[in-house]
């Protein structure tokens, strides 16, 4: 058989982008986005994407080249997931939180050409471009007004608006298919870090696996009413913009929400899935009026462990909850609470229990294990012996933009992607993620470096010894507790002035909601602050009450 070798019609590049062309076709004439008293076909949602494509190469946007995009769950957020990517550019999405210092950074480390800037947030972008040094030239920004309000007509120059863009594009555009299937297709920051940003790349090939996956292992029958709860900007929606045009879904857009809205679109749609971090389990579940659904809605959650008590209480009022872990170097989940039937006859009180795992490898990765760090065997599958978690699949990233020792250092030679996450294997081989050695804290779904936290806390004048652990949250999930020794004599600052002094100079989610001083920060004898005790510590302080931030 060594005749038979790969052709071209045999080596098409996969992309996740020809989803679209196939919703036109199969879909044309069903609802793909609704958003207000705004509605589209999946025929007119695939003539805009090609519209704005034409109009992006019409601009000077070239293959390679990175576009972002600062906005909410708008229709402008979803077509630009194709869009960018069908100009043969690169998309980076990027979160709506950060402050403008941030955006500033993250924008210049990506070489971003273009913005597209929600309207919301012209003064935060605005203020970003300010930053730039007078060397670097800046982005183009093109703003995305909201026509259902009246404030949005007067916060942009109607000459530099996302729609005029679209305007001027070619809805019969042929458009630009990669080279290859790795080649990059998006760029997404892994935290909002002001000192070295993470930014990782992922290729066609892998968006296209986990799309594809993670429409199997969630069973998303065709044709679903999908509610946008999870922002797009959270790694692609863990990939479900591509995964609705696979299926033809409905997407259901909000630009904001809370319980209130939640339940009334369901009601209102007769929304079938959704996404979301356990903080929206938790929202749900504590609603003051929530109430028992009609229909059951399939809710899937990750980016922190969901504690088993909220698991009970969502699916109580009619929610099927599915759980998985990923990271945005794997853009999606790839592990998942595999459902067995029999599990189904258990106590709620048991079920929930189980759920709460993470679970096992999905159908494309090639593995997933947990390995001491110390001889990097695997641990004993006892739910007890603690070890690193490490994948190796098709769908991790390609690795980190202008980074490669941080690429290298999680992406080694032995053919594993170490997550840097600490967990166990229960003996039936389901995994459960118990610790994270990076001290990472996940706060409303969003990854938040505690290390960063403390940088700042360390500026401070007053400050002698700072430490960042999670505290547990009622609405956030988590969210940061700072443990401060202060400096002898120095002038004794408030929780309040500590608090406001971080909300100065760090983003807002980033901020700690609670202070806590003490004489001394317990240490190892090397001098290592012990934040297991800190940890400790802040759970004793109970869960911090309802807070927006």
């Amino acid at each position: 058989m060594d005749h038979l070798k790969p052709s071209s019609a045999n080596s098409s590049p996969l992309t996740p982008l020809g989803f679209l062309e196939r919703a036109a076709t199969v879909y044309g004439d069903c609802t793909s986005i609704v958003y207000n008293s705004t509605t589209y076909t999946w025929s007119q949602t695939h003539r805009r994407c090609l519209q704005l494509a034409s109009a992006l190469t019409s601009l000077g946007i070239k293959r390679g080249h990175v576009v972002s995009v600062v906005a909410p769950n708008v229709p402008a957020m979803y077509e630009l997931h194709f869009a960018v990517p069908m100009s043969g550019a690169i998309l980076n999405s990027i979160n709506t939180r950060l402050d403008a210092r941030t955006i500033s950074i993250l924008l210049r480390h990506s070489e971003s050409k273009l913005v597209f800037v929600d309207y919301l947030s012209r003064s935060l972008v605005l203020e970003a471009i300010s930053f730039f040094p007078p060397n670097i030239q800046a982005p183009l920004l093109v703003f995305i007004a909201d026509y259902d309000e009246e404030e949005a007509k007067a916060a942009v120059d109607p000459d530099r608006t996302y729609e005029g863009l679209l305007k001027t594009g070619d809805p019969g555009f042929k458009w630009i298919r990669p080279e290859t299937e790795w080649d990059p297709m998006v760029l997404n920051y892994t935290s909002g870090t002001t000192s070295a940003p993470k930014g990782v790349v992922h290729c066609h090939r892998g968006l296209f696996i986990v799309t594809v996956d993670s429409l199997n292992e969630w069973t998303v029958q065709k044709q679903p009413i999908y509610l946008w709860t999870l922002p797009m900007f959270h790694a692609n929606g863990w990939s479900y913009p591509w995964g609705m045009a696979a299926v033809g879904g409905t997407n259901i857009c909000l630009r904001k929400f809370d319980a209130a809205t939640i339940y009334a679109a369901i009601r209102r749609h007769g929304v079938t899935h959704m996404c979301g971090a356990p903080v929206v389990l938790n929202m749900l579940a504590n609603a003051p009026d929530a109430r028992p659904l009609k229909q059951p809605v399939q809710i899937l959650t990750a980016g922190a462990p969901p504690p088993a008590a909220v698991l009970f209480r969502t699916e109580s009022l009619g929610f099927i909850v599915s759980h998985g872990y990923g990271l945005t170097e794997t853009a999606g989940l790839v592990v998942a609470c595999a459902w067995k039937r029999q599990w189904n006859r258990l106590p709620a009180t048991e079920r929930a229990r189980l759920k709460a795992r993470q679970g096992v490898r999905t159908i494309g990765m090639a593995e997933v294990d947990v390995i001491d760090p110390e001889s990097g065997a695997s641990v004993k599958r006892d739910g007890s012996s603690l070890g690193e978690i490490v994948l190796r699949g098709g769908c991790v990233m390609l690795g980190y933009l202008k980074d490669p020792a941080g690429t290298s250092k999680c992406m080694s030679d032995k053919g594993w992607f170490y997550t840097g996450d600490v967990g166990v294997i229960h003996p039936d081989g389901y995994l459960e993620i118990k610790d994270r050695s990076k001290d990472v804290i996940i706060s409303g779904g969003e990854n938040l470096s505690s290390v960063e936290v403390e940088s700042v806390l360390y500026t401070n004048p007053a400050v002698n010894e700072a430490a960042v652990v999670a505290r547990p949250d009622e609405f956030w999930g988590e969210t940061p507790c700072a443990f401060i020794s202060l400096k002898p004599q120095a002038q004794r600052p408030s929780e309040k002035e500590i608090v406001e002094y971080c909300r100065a100079r760090l983003p807002h989610y980033m901020v700690p909601k609670t202070v806590v001083f003490r004489d001394e920060l317990p240490k190892t004898s090397t001098g290592k602050i012990q934040k297991f005790l800190l940890r400790d510590i802040a759970k004793s302080l109970g869960a911090s009450p309802v807070s927006r931030m």
